[in-house]
């Protein structure tokens, strides 16, 4: 009787997992993790829309243009009435404008769609005042969201709005 007691806890120890399927529970678990991990998002640079891209696209008409505050004449975003534009790594990015988002003035919306990236354009309005006969300005901010809607850009500037 008293073998049976003292072999009992070798045969727990020999019913436990072997190193080698350890070893494979421990690779499993560590690809799980790394499966589900997601990578930062990236810094998104945006470029300029000078004349040359407003003239090469056809980017005329009302809307609305964004520019960062201390980036001088860098209109970096243009939001019209069916499309909004962004120019990455000489790229120009085109999005759709989301009819149920809130209309801007001069028929621009607060939010626009693209493959890669979506982007909002928020502004105050009762802050506008009048910069010409058909422009009015106003103080606003950009954020550009990716595809898992991380913030990947995102900043404040005036937007001027007109025809």
């Amino acid at each position: 009787m008293r073998w049976i007691l003292l072999a009992a806890p070798l045969v727990l120890v020999a019913c436990g997992p072997t190193a080698e399927e350890e070893e494979v529970a421990r690779q499993r678990d560590i690809a799980e993790v790394e499966a589900n991990q997601e990578p930062p998002p990236e810094q998104l640079a945006l470029e300029p829309i000078r004349y040359r891209e407003i003239e090469k696209y056809d980017l005329y008409g009302a809307g609305c243009s964004f520019t960062p505050d201390g980036a001088g004449l860098g209109t970096v975003a243009l939001a019209m009435a069916d499309k909004g534009y962004l120019i990455r790594k000489g790229e120009l990015l085109i999005h759709a404008a989301d009819m149920g988002s809130a209309e801007l003035p001069y028929l621009a919306r607060q939010k626009y769609d693209g493959r890669e990236y979506s982007f909002t354009l928020d502004l105050d309005e009762a802050g506008g005042k009048q910069s010409g006969y058909e422009t009015t300005d106003y103080r606003g901010e950009l954020t550009v969201r990716d595809g898992n809607d991380n913030v990947v850009y995102q900043a404040k500037g005036p937007v001027q709005c007109g025809a």
